[in-house]
């Protein structure tokens, strides 16, 4: 009987650690790869780089073509912009193809880019060394924001500003920060300037970012759920099964009380009738 209890016991035990393995992993597994295109590929200088010349523009290299509305800045070591506009470059061809993915049919699909579509930041100058930082805010194809920076440090030569320039204050358009918190529009013709660099329609990417924003639940949500309900069933099953033994074990020494208190009924019981035999031999004697 206890070699029993112990079996169940060591299954109860592998089942929930088994699960709670389960649940770890299942936590750890990254989310869906996310729908948003438009990313950064690469930049000129790259990021934790050291630029040692006064460069006059910064490339930024991104899968889509940036919105004509983005913005970009560039903020020296104490935090002053020192930026001067941008306007576009030409295309390259990247040396690491970068890989986004697309919504088909309910699945993620990878696409791999070679293209790079540059936004040229001017530097008005290089006030000092230390370490720089390039921001940049766009909205791509499928009407998620592209946002992010570059920092590096420059070790090279300081070089005055120009005549009449001033330091930029202004900040990203409103149309463009509405678009970007979800607010406004995801037609990317509102922008007049988000293009796919594959030749796809632009109204897919927005289906499939569309898609996921309304798909609900996250995808390692279900499986946890359902981990977690079992593993309490488990639980629930393992706690009764102690007072069902407890029960069993107390009936089985109650058995065995009974049985020991019959006997020794009966062990009382016959001294009586040897007591009663002894008694009766002188007698038989005597009348004899």
């Amino acid at each position: 009987m206890r070699s029993k209890l112990v079996t169940v016991r060591e299954v109860l035990s592998r089942v929930v650690a088994a699960l709670a393995a389960t649940v770890v992993v299942s936590l750890l597994l990254p989310v869906a790869p996310a729908s948003a295109h438009g990313q950064l590929a690469t930049s000129t200088p790259l990021k934790g780089t050291v630029v040692r010349e006064p460069l006059t523009q910064l490339a930024l290299y991104f899968t889509e073509k940036p919105a004509s509305n983005a913005h970009f800045a560039i903020s020296g070591p104490d935090g002053s912009r020192v930026d001067n506009g941008w306007s576009y470059g030409e295309p390259k061809r990247l040396d690491k193809p970068v890989t986004e993915y697309f919504m088909v049919n309910g699945v993620f699909e990878p696409r791999l880019y070679h293209t790079g579509f540059p936004a040229m930041v001017t530097v008005a100058h290089w006030p000092a060394k230390g370490r720089y930082t390039a921001s940049y805010l766009s909205v791509a194809s499928d009407g998620e924001a592209v946002r992010g920076e570059v920092t590096f440090d420059y070790q090279g030569p300081g070089t005055p500003a120009p005549a009449g320039w001033s330091v930029p204050t202004a900040g990203p358009d409103p149309a463009l920060l509405a678009q970007a918190e979800g607010e406004g529009s995801t037609n990317p013709g509102a922008t007049g300037s988000s293009v796919a660099p594959t030749g796809a329609a632009a109204s897919e990417p927005a289906d499939a970012a569309k898609e996921q924003r309304d798909g609900g639940f996250p995808a390692w949500l279900v499986p946890a759920l359902i981990v977690v309900v079992v593993s309490a069933i488990v639980l629930v099953a393992a706690r009764r099964r102690p007072s069902v033994r407890g029960a069993s074990t107390a009936d089985s020494r109650s058995a065995d009380g009974a049985g020991r208190g019959g006997a020794a009924t009966r062990k009382s019981a016959n001294p009586t009738r040897k007591t009663g035999n002894r008694s009766g031999g002188p007698q038989r004697r005597g009348r004899r």
